[in-house]
C-alpha cells in the first residue's frame, strides 16, 4: 500500500513540475514535446547541422522560412531549466516506473491516453476538412474502446488503420495563421505563439480536463507524462549528444516536424 502511495505521489509531483500537457504547437500530445512519442526519431535532425546551415530540410530540399526567435535569451534560460528538470526529476521517476511496469503494460497505458484524446483529433479533422480522417478516427475510437478494452489494445492500429494526429495548432495553420514566433515554455517545452493558442483550445476538448477533482486531473496527467517518458528514454539524450547546440537542434527539430504534420 505504501509503495502504491509513493507511485501516486511521484506521478503527481512530476505532473506539477512538467505541467502534464504539451503546449507545443498542438496540445493533443498531452506531454512535454521533448519527452513525447512525437519526438521519437526527431533527434536525427540534430545530426545534420550542415544541411540546416545550407537552408535545406531533413529531406534535402529547400527549408521552410526560419521560425523567428526574438525571445532567444529567455528561451535558452527556460531550455536549461527544462533540461535539468528532465535529468534530475522526470527521467529518474520514469526509469523507476519502467522497472515496476513491463513495456507491454506501458504501451497499453499509452494507448488508453491516446484513445481518450480522440475528441481533439476528431474535431480538428473536421476543422481542416479531413472528413475521411474524422471518419477513421471515429471508427478507431469505437473499435478500440469496445474491442480494445477502453483503448488498452490498439486494434485499429494493428489492422493498419491510418492515424490522424490533428490538433488546433495545425487547424490554425491550415486557416492561414502564421506561427508568430518560437516560445520555449518553462515546464512545457517548445511551442509557438500559434501553438500556445491552439493548445488552450484543445484543452477544452480533452476529457481529462473534465475530471471531477483537480487531484484526479493531476494524477492522470502525471501518469501519462511519466508513462510516455518511460517509453522514450534516450531520444532526448541522442539529440543532445549529436547536436552542436542542443537548444537550436530542439527548436529546429520541433518546427520542422510541425511543418511536416501541417502539410500531411
Amino acid at each position: 500500500m505504501k509503495n502504491k502511495r509513493r507511485v501516486l505521489v511521484l506521478a503527481s509531483l512530476t505532473w506539477l513540475l512538467t505541467a502534464g500537457s504539451s503546449w507545443g504547437d498542438g496540445g493533443a500530445d498531452l506531454v512535454p514535446y521533448a519527452f513525447s512519442e512525437e519526438f521519437r526519431g526527431r533527434a536525427l535532425l540534430a545530426q545534420a547541422p550542415a544541411a540546416v546551415a545550407r537552408g535545406e530540410d531533413d529531406m534535402g530540399g529547400p527549408q521552410e522560412e526560419m521560425l523567428p526567435d526574438p525571445l532567444e535569451p529567455i528561451n535558452r534560460a527556460f531550455f536549461e531549466f527544462n533540461d535539468k528538470l528532465y535529468f534530475w526529476v522526470l527521467k529518474p521517476v520514469a526509469k523507476g516506473y519502467s522497472f515496476v511496469l513491463p513495456e507491454k503494460v506501458r504501451v497499453g497505458i499509452s494507448n488508453v491516453f491516446r484513445n481518450l484524446a480522440f475528441p481533439i483529433r476528431f474535431v480538428n479533422c473536421l476543422f481542416q476538412g479531413k472528413l475521411e480522417g474524422a471518419t477513421l478516427e471515429l471508427n478507431s475510437f469505437l473499435l478500440n474502446s469496445i474491442a480494445g478494452m477502453g483503448g488498452f489494445f490498439d486494434i485499429a492500429g494493428a489492422a493498419g488503420v491510418r492515424k490522424y494526429d490533428e490538433d488546433l495548432g495545425q487547424s490554425l495553420a491550415v486557416a492561414g495563421f502564421g506561427p508568430g514566433f518560437y516560445i520555449n515554455w518553462p515546464l512545457l517545452g517548445p511551442s509557438t505563439l500559434r501553438g500556445t493558442f491552439g493548445a488552450v483550445g484543445d484543452a477544452f476538448l480533452d476529457p481529462i480536463w473534465y475530471l471531477e477533482s483537480s487531484g484526479a486531473r493531476w494524477t492522470a496527467r502525471g501518469v501519462n507524462t511519466v508513462n510516455t517518458t518511460s517509453l522514450n528514454i534516450g531520444d532526448y539524450e541522442s539529440l543532445k549528444k549529436a547536436a552542436l547546440d542542443p537548444y537550436v537542434a530542439l527548436r529546429d527539430a520541433y518546427y520542422q516536424n510541425r511543418l511536416k504534420r501541417i502539410k500531411e
